[in-house]
């Protein structure tokens, strides 16, 4: 999967997912601001949570965070079925529209409490969490199947280790931090509050 992620990365606009005077910036390996207090991520970052949810089109993945809809796309385009959960009404619907002139098909949104999960819909073979808690949601790991891995930023606002979280056929959860990551806070009743 590694080449044709790196190719489609590449290939893919940045831009178009970024509606604000940061647009120009696009091209730069950067968060940049889109609106209510939240980013889209560098694309080299990413790249590597992409890669590291080793995904394949037989997959189930819960994305707590739609943002832009730039980690989405990625993830609608290398795995089977993507459910993807955003606090903000108005980024929901932009990414909604995006995605779907892009011509994806296997994306389903909802806007609400992102720390809760999608629980209708679970469980899910993968978990990306593009938000930071400041302790991984005990909501989110019952959603994992087993032998399923999430995500997730987790540490203090403004500093947090992107943390690998598996969980085992006997439900047993290990963690491993892959390094030092900035994102914005996962507001929730299992994150931070307001």
């Amino acid at each position: 999967m590694e080449d044709q992620l790196y190719t489609f990365i590449k290939k893919l606009d940045r831009s178009f997912f970024i509606d604000s005077e940061h647009k120009v910036y696009a091209d730069y390996d950067s968060a940049l601001p889109i609106g209510l207090g939240q980013t889209i991520s560098q694309p080299s970052l990413v790249h590597e949570m992409t890669e590291l949810l080793d995904l394949n089109k037989k997959l189930k993945v819960l994305e707590i965070g739609t943002g832009s809809g730039y980690q989405t796309v990625l993830l609608a385009e290398f795995a089977g079925s993507v459910y993807t959960v955003e606090r903000h009404e108005e980024l929901s619907k932009k990414a909604q529209k995006k995605l779907e002139d892009l011509g994806y098909n296997n994306i389903s949104f909802k806007v609400g409490d992102g720390s809760y999960g999608w629980e209708e819909h679970a469980p899910y073979d993968r978990i990306i969490v593009t938000a930071a808690a400041g302790e991984i949601p005990n909501s989110l790991i019952e959603q994992l199947v087993p032998n399923g891995f999430m995500l997730i930023p987790v540490g203090e606002k403004g500093y947090q280790q992107l943390t690998l979280v598996m969980k085992d056929l006997h439900n047993q959860v290990t963690t491993q931090h892959i390094g030092d990551v900035t994102f914005v806070e996962l507001v929730g009743e299992h994150g931070w509050n307001q």
